[in-house]
């Protein structure tokens, strides 16, 4: 056999090695304790290999032995098999939501679990300064490191999400008065001193990643009790599943889930709503939020407001005045402010029924921190959405994820990351 044969074999030797390693460790990370037998009904590969596969794991730090997991009470007959479970503390991760006006970065376990959070509020907005721009994400992140007591060693993926289209290198274009270019001063540098990669993605993206995870968290953390055995119906529905999460505060975005997959492009403006100037009855991309606030205004500066049942908007000035309060006044049965959301309603149902009849989705999933607040305004959009497209297929619905939506979808993609680099070293 020739030397160049010889290293082709033990090339495609190791590739097949580290293929099974990953396969295992993939099945221990969506799991609870499991025995080597199980791991071979679930990977289809033999005991040896299985053994030898987990002690390589072991020696990296992936996985551990577990105590016995025979329930409290059972009768120990004969020696007990050997269970194996995978380290959530073997590593961290980072999610940063950094939006505009706030910065909300996360740290977490490589199952997700929030360890750490701190928030910043920018005292740059407009982003005039990168530097200071660059200077206040990390600040955020060192705050929920130190909460989480992680150093920066200990972190093996960070996930930056920003309000603005992202391409396949991590830059914005220099697009909407370079505002998307100032919102990413070149974030895929950032921590690179501590030797940090980190992976930049738009705000909408990762809120559509919170929903599409949301329920494999669910059935996740239901199936680490129940050890290899779900059923497999959740991950059936998921695969078919066509969305969009539809972030909804100060600007509009969309992060579009075909199929059970995030859709992109390379450039990443997948998602810009730009093209709302041209919706008649909509005229622009601003948010929910944005619109309920700016009405609002205009409401109490001409005098309205006021009144029996307008104490609501009627005890604040025009500049006081955000969505939230505007909600609740329409909820308390204030004139001007069920007007307003009457208006929302009506701007929602056309997003939803040029998004829904474009892109055939099954559902538009309201996201963002004002999204808990929708609740009458998305009531409105279904009413009218039947007149506004012949599809009875498509569900409005509000996020429940609140305002950890993209910071929450940032951690899943940053524990994805590591996942696809898993494990660290080629087995022996």
């Amino acid at each position: 056999m020739s030397p160049s044969s010889t290293a082709e074999q033990a090339a495609s030797t190791q590739q097949v090695r580290r293929s099974n390693a990953r396969r295992v460790l993939e099945t221990m990370w969506a799991s609870g304790p499991v025995t080597a037998a199980e791991l071979m009904r679930a990977t289809g590969l033999t005991r040896a290999t299985v053994l030898a596969i987990c002690k390589d794991l072991e020696q990296q730090g992936w996985i551990a032995e577990a105590p016995d997991a025979r329930p409290s009470g059972a009768r120990a007959i004969g020696r007990p098999a050997l269970h194996y479970v995978f380290r959530a503390d073997a590593g961290h991760v980072v999610g940063v939501d950094a939006g505009q006006h706030r910065i909300s970065a996360v740290v977490a376990d490589l199952r997700g679990a929030e360890l750490g959070r701190a928030e910043h509020v920018s005292a740059d907005p407009e982003g005039e300064d990168p530097r200071r721009r660059r200077a206040e994400i990390l600040a955020a992140v060192d705050a929920a490191l130190a909460e989480a007591d992680v150093s920066a060693e200990e972190v093996r993926a960070v996930v930056l999400g920003i309000p603005a289209p992202v391409d396949a290198a991590g830059s914005s274009p220099a697009g909407h008065r370079d505002y998307w270019r100032r919102m990413n001063p070149d974030l895929v540098t950032l921590g690179a001193d501590r030797g940090w990669t980190p992976v930049v993605e738009n705000d909408a993206n990762l809120a559509a990643l919170a929903e599409l995870d949301a329920e494999a968290d669910a059935e996740r953390d239901g199936g680490l009790d129940r050890g290899l055995d779900d059923g497999g119906a959740g991950r059936r529905r998921r695969a078919e599943e066509s969305f969009a999460a539809l972030l909804s505060g100060e600007r509009f975005g969309a992060g579009l889930v075909l199929s059970g997959e995030l859709f992109r492009q390379p450039h990443g403006g997948v998602g810009e709503m730009g093209f709302l100037t041209l919706v008649d009855g909509v005229g622009r991309p601003h948010g929910l939020g944005w619109i309920a606030r700016e009405l609002a205004r205009e409401g109490l500066e001409a005098g309205r407001g006021s009144g029996p049942g307008g104490r609501l908007l009627g005890g604040r000035g025009p500049e006081e005045v955000r969505a939230e309060h505007v909600l609740a006044a329409a909820a308390a049965g204030e004139a001007l402010a069920a007007e307003i959301v009457a208006e929302l309603g009506e701007r929602l149902a056309r997003i939803c029924a040029v998004l829904g009849g474009l892109l055939d989705l099954d559902r538009v999933v309201v996201s963002g921190a004002v999204a808990g607040a929708l609740g009458d305004v998305v009531v409105a959009a279904r009413r009218r959405l039947p007149a506004l497209l012949d599809d009875p297929r498509l569900e409005i619905e509000a996020s429940t994820l609140g305002g950890s939506a993209v910071r929450r979808g940032a951690v899943h993609l940053a524990v994805r990351q590591v996942q696809a680099a898993a494990p660290a070293h080629d087995p022996a």
